[in-house]
């Protein structure tokens, strides 16, 4: 699955073209690298995505094409 599209489906990020628009800008990581929207994340990945002065850093528990607003905490854990 794409990265911008789970951030969108987690709901860390609003908008999928947001998030399209952050990787571009090189405010997401994934694994400590930079990447872009069209980078495949998978199970256990750690993505950090960075909102001004604030970073979020977020470890991948499941994928899924879509869920309810509910269950989108389900598919991330927060990491410090």
């Amino acid at each position: 699955m794409r990265v911008d599209k789970f951030l969108k489906i987690s709901r860390l990020v609003k908008r999928r073209t947001v998030a399209k628009e952050m990787a571009d800008q090189g405010r997401i990581k994934v694994n400590g690298r930079v990447v872009k929207s069209s980078y495949d994340v998978k199970i256990d990945d750690i993505i950090e995505v960075g909102y001004g002065t604030r970073q979020v850093k977020a470890k991948v528990l499941d994928l899924r094409e879509t869920t309810k607003k509910a269950e989108a905490s389900d598919l991330y854990e927060l990491v410090d």
